[in-house]
């Protein structure tokens, strides 16, 4: 469902405030509301976040993990008015303390994140399969997962030569993630929630 009927820019999209607590991504100049999703979703988005962190500082990576607090702005069709928030983004610490004083938003000469997480929910079943697949791509994100509590399974996405080879895990299978390889979490605990 989209909110308004008028295009807008990038930088409008950065200004946007409707009075509300209403959390907006934007997809080719459209304001589309992110609902809150359900517990499950939520508890899932957070257990990975946690994992990821305890990742980063177990191994002294210079990065972080944030939870539904990034944006990454991203093409689609020829524009570039769009801004996807991942329910989890690992990017470098370096480039979060730079946000610190502006809009949380990866723009196109910034680097891309290390990782986006998408939890798939019925309403964006097919843009976390299809359109953020894509857009994710074109910004050389080198590992997305797509984890689906629906179908439970999860599905990484490694970029190879600007397209993703993408494996599925479902119940007892061990992740493999380059980005984490030591992560050493099966399918269940992931869309459980919990070791």
């Amino acid at each position: 469902m989209t909110i308004a009927t008028q295009k807008l820019t990038f930088e409008e999209y950065l200004a946007y405030d409707d009075g509300t607590d209403t959390r907006y991504e934007l997809v080719d100049g459209e304001l589309v509301p992110m609902s809150l999703g359900t517990g499950k979703h939520g508890g899932i988005a957070e257990f990975l976040n946690d994992q990821f962190r305890e990742q980063i500082k177990r191994r002294e990576l210079p990065w972080t993990s944030k939870q539904m607090t990034v944006g990454v702005r991203s093409p689609r069709g020829r524009n570039w008015d769009t801004s996807r928030i991942p329910d989890v983004t690992v990017l470098a610490a370096a480039q979060w303390e730079a946000m610190s004083d502006r809009e949380a938003v990866i723009n196109l000469n910034e680097p891309p994140p290390i990782l986006v997480v998408e939890v798939v929910s019925p309403s964006t079943k097919t843009d976390d399969y299809r359109s953020k697949r894509s857009e994710y791509g074109l910004l050389e994100i080198s590992e997305y997962w797509i984890v689906d509590p629906l179908e439970e399974k999860i599905t990484l996405c490694i970029l190879e030569h600007q397209f993703y080879d993408s494996t599925e895990f479902r119940g007892d299978d061990l992740i493999q993630s380059p980005t984490f390889p030591d992560l050493n979490l099966t399918a269940t605990q992931i869309l459980a929630g919990k070791l």
